[in-house]
């Protein structure tokens, strides 16, 4: 790919109601340098359609951020269906579990880090990296991942391999190169982050990538550098040049690893004195015997667990608290930053410094780590600030940061819905004989093949909820917290497909979900006092149905709070405005129509573009690895419930199997 290849949107509408004044005023503002920008957007209005359209005038690398991992899934699905040439990214915590290092001292208890790293999810990241180093249409939508150490990006830029045809190498010095950022040889089964050998042909499978690059180096030199499929090794492209980037992000130099030692070495002992005049002898002791680990670690492969808890030394800083290098340092200064749902993601952003610092002083306190750890943490918001170069915030009820930090003039308001949807109406009723009018609103609803969503203030309430509908032999889930992020997704998927029909929850329906087949929610304790239930949340929560010509939201309460009068006076506003367009434009409103994408709708592309293996041309030895590597992929779409993948999968296995 051109590294001037242009972001180049792909879709079958133009800008309407307010998107094109949108577009125009924040674009305007971008040229003319302004630096704090906010797109007030209804719900439904097309906000990612806005920002789309804008990216494309503007064809500069671009950060999403958004503050959760669902919902930064949806959009980096819509992003990519909108560019469908261009390196479009997806970047959140790579843990499906993660318990962070911590020690209590009430009860003498250490708990060692423990994480389980999504594979899938770590290759977005990479892809991430890579695409903003390589070229510059590149789109990624983060999470608050993004303000985490990430390791050095000049060591990670530098240590990368660039490569062409024609170049003078040796096969020997190619592979201690590739060792040194962390790639390491594969077995049978050739995995991301290995290189494979074969006589003078060397196979690089880098982490961010569905496919493995192929060099022949005979006589010391790179006669051929092709792309080839990473299961068949069939031939995909011939390459002129390839960088091969680092197998890690943490990852340095062995001249970096030794100076740093020296810094360690002499913090290890300054620490150790400093307990050991206090008496904690046992504290002392465990702080040399830990860090001596390490440091032997260090030296002998060039990592160690915990490697991020020394980057000071590595990045040769002597200062303390430096702030770590994030993602935000891979982009180029003129970058381009969406906050979607800003009223939330701001304050997550600045919520994430102090949580981390008070556990990472009780490590340092009682001996298990040096004070070089709190360098391992997130930026601080006003470092987080430092970065930022021209912002968007995006949201339907922004907040008092944004209106501080925003001009009047350039606050833009998009109320209008280019489908001609009014938001929806609201209506209160008395809790008592709520389940019975729940019921039957819900029987109207499904009549229509619409679906519902149902939102309650406590997990106990949910769930007797839950409880009650299927009893009465209704498709419901329960969607909580303790639900897998990929899971939560498929749920959500799944009731757009109609699989599921009604979602209970609690305050998991709120922000950025996208569910046009959703025409009526039910909110029950609507006159409880709290966040849950705010003027803003309230708005947040009508706007689910927002996207559906039936939607409709009753607030079930036994009084009118100022939060719930304040939520209505501002949707009839809306509406108000919404209709009094329609009228002027002849328009009928129409619910909107959106396919059902999956995150990994990329990778699932490629799949799909990838040619039909031809089974004769597999080397015998080549069909062994084959099939172990298809039946771990049909294990995980039976767990996945894609029955007909797994089943193509069985019966390719099948037909390898009969010919080894």
């Amino acid at each position: 790919m051109s590294k001037d290849q242009k972001f180049r949107l792909v879709s079958d509408f133009e800008p309407k109601g307010d998107q094109p004044a949108a577009i125009k005023s924040l674009v305007k503002g971008i040229n003319d340098g302004v630096k704090h920008q906010t797109l007030l957007g209804a719900t439904g209005t097309g906000k990612t359609f806005t920002i789309a359209n804008m990216v494309q005038q503007l064809q500069r690398p671009t950060l999403v951020l958004a503050h959760n991992k669902t919902l930064a899934a949806q959009l980096c699905s819509e992003f990519q269906a909108f560019f469908p040439d261009n390196a479009i990214s997806y970047f959140v915590s790579y843990y499906d579990y993660y318990q962070p290092e911590a020690y209590m001292p009430a009860s003498d208890t250490y708990i060692e880090k423990d994480a389980s790293i999504n594979d899938e999810i770590n290759k977005y990241r990479h892809a991430a990296t890579h695409n903003l180093l390589s070229r510059k249409d590149v789109l990624i939508v983060a999470s608050v991942s993004c303000i985490y150490g990430l390791g050095n990006v000049a060591d990670y830029e530098a240590l990368a391999i660039k490569l062409e045809r024609g170049q003078p190498m040796q096969r020997d010095k190619f592979l201690r190169q590739l060792t040194d950022i962390q790639y390491t040889r594969s077995g049978l089964d050739f995995k991301p982050s290995q290189f494979h050998v074969l006589g003078d042909t060397v196979e690089v499978y880098q982490p961010g990538d569905d496919t493995v690059i192929r060099f022949e180096m005979p006589f010391d030199e790179i006669e051929t550098i092709q792309e080839v499929d990473s299961f068949t090794g069939e031939l995909i492209a011939e390459l002129q040049e390839i960088t091969i980037f680092p197998a890690a992000h943490n990852v340095t130099t062995k001249e970096k690893i030794e100076q740093a030692i020296a810094g360690i070495k002499r913090d290890m002992e300054i620490q150790e004195k400093v307990l050991f005049d206090m008496g904690h002898l046992a504290k002392a002791e465990r702080i040399r015997t830990r860090t001596e680990y390490d440091m032997e670690m260090l030296l002998e492969t060039g990592y160690c667990s915990g490697i991020e808890n020394y980057m000071r030394y590595l990045n040769n800083n002597d200062k303390s608290d430096l702030p770590p290098s994030t993602l935000l340092d891979y982009f180029p200064d003129d970058f381009l930053m969406f906050i979607d749902e800003s009223h939330i993601s701001v304050p997550q952003v600045g919520g994430m410094y102090e949580g981390n610092r008070s556990r990472k002083n009780t490590l340092i306190e009682y001996g298990f780590r040096l004070p070089s750890a709190q360098d391992n943490r997130p930026l601080k918001f006003t470092e987080f600030e430092d970065r930022l170069g021209q912002v968007v915030y995006v949201s339907a009820t922004p907040k008092k940061y944004e209106y501080e930090h925003t001009e009047k003039k350039h606050i833009v308001e998009q109320i209008i819905r280019p489908t001609g949807l009014l938001d929806p109406v609201v209506t209160v009723k008395p809790k008592e004989n709520q389940i019975d009018d729940i019921t039957r609103e819900i029987n109207e609803t499904l009549a229509r093949g619409e679906r519902v969503l149902v939102t309650t203030l406590t997990k106990k309430s949910a769930e007797q909820l839950d409880e009650y509908l299927r009893d009465e032999g209704f498709n419901v889930r329960y969607l909580h917290s303790d639900i897998e992020t990929m899971e939560r997704i498929e749920i959500l998927r799944l009731l757009r497909l109609g699989e599921i029909d009604i979602v209970v929850g609690i305050n998991l329906l709120r922000e950025g979900l996208d569910l046009p087949e959703v025409s009526y929610i039910a909110i029950l304790d609507a006159d409880k006092q709290g966040f849950l239930r705010s003027r803003d949340a309230l708005i947040q929560i009508i706007g689910r149905s927002a996207r559906n010509v039936n939607g409709h939201v009753t607030m079930y309460a036994d009084k009118e709070t100022d939060a719930m009068k304040q939520a209505m006076e501002e949707t009839a506003r809306r509406r108000e405005i919404q209709h009094a367009y329609n009228i002027k434009h002849g328009i009928t409103p129409e619910t909107i129509r959106k396919s059902v994408l999956d995150m990994s709708e990329d990778h699932k592309k490629l799949e799909l573009r990838r040619p039909k293996r031809d089974h004769q041309k597999i080397p015998k030895d080549e069909k062994k690895r084959l099939i172990v590597e298809m039946e771990k992929q049909m294990e995980i779409a039976s767990k996945n419930y894609e029955f007909e993948k797994a089943a193509d999968l069985r019966d390719e296995i099948e037909v390898l199997k009969r010919e080894i």
